[in-house]
C-alpha cells in the first residue's frame, strides 16, 4: 500500500509538462540530505484508485502529466496504479515517476511510464541540474529509456 503525503501541481519536475506530482511516504532509501525527509514516514492517506480518481477529475484537463514521486516501498503498486491512470485519462495524461533506485524497478513493465527519474540523492554530487549528478532523467520511447538529463541544465 502507498500512501499520499501530499500533492502539487508542478512545472520543473517532467519538463514541457504541468505535473501532478504526487508524493509518496514511506520512503525506503533514507538519502543523507534528503530535502524530503518527513517522506521517510508512513503518513498520510492511502493512494488508490478512489483518490486517483477525484484528482484526475479535479486537476484534468489542466495537468498533462502525473508523476509519481516515491513509491519505491512498493513498486508493483505504482505499476498498478499507473496503468490505472493511463486507463482512466484514456491516454491523454503522460506518466512519470521519481525512483531513488539505482535501476528500474524489474517489478513494473517501462510500457507504464513516459518519464522516470532513477537515483539516491547525493548531496555532493547535486540534482537533475547539476553536471555530476548520479541521477538521471529518461523519456520511455519505443520500449526504450533514451536519456534526457540534459534537459534540466541551463
Amino acid at each position: 500500500m502507498l500512501r499520499l503525503a501530499s500533492y502539487d501541481i508542478v512545472f520543473q519536475e517532467i519538463p514541457g509538462e504541468v505535473t501532478l506530482a504526487l508524493n509518496i511516504s514511506g520512503c525506503p532509501n533514507r538519502c543523507p540530505s534528503c530535502h524530503s525527509p518527513h517522506l521517510w514516514e508512513d503518513i498520510g492517506e492511502e493512494l488508490d484508485e478512489e483518490l486517483l480518481s477525484g484528482l484526475l477529475a479535479k486537476y484534468s484537463p489542466g495537468i498533462t502529466c502525473v508523476c509519481f514521486m516515491g513509491g519505491d516501498s512498493d513498486p508493483l503498486e505504482v505499476g498498478r496504479l499507473s496503468v490505472f491512470v493511463r486507463e482512466s485519462a484514456a491516454g491523454r495524461i503522460k506518466i512519470g515517476w521519481y525512483s531513488g533506485k539505482t535501476g528500474f524497478a524489474t517489478e513494473c513493465s517501462l510500457e507504464n511510464f513516459d518519464f522516470l527519474k532513477l537515483g539516491p540523492y547525493v548531496e555532493k554530487l547535486g540534482g537533475l541540474d547539476s553536471a555530476p549528478t548520479n541521477q538521471r532523467f529518461y523519456a520511455i520511447e519505443n520500449g526504450r529509456m533514451i536519456d534526457h538529463t540534459d534537459r534540466f541544465r541551463k
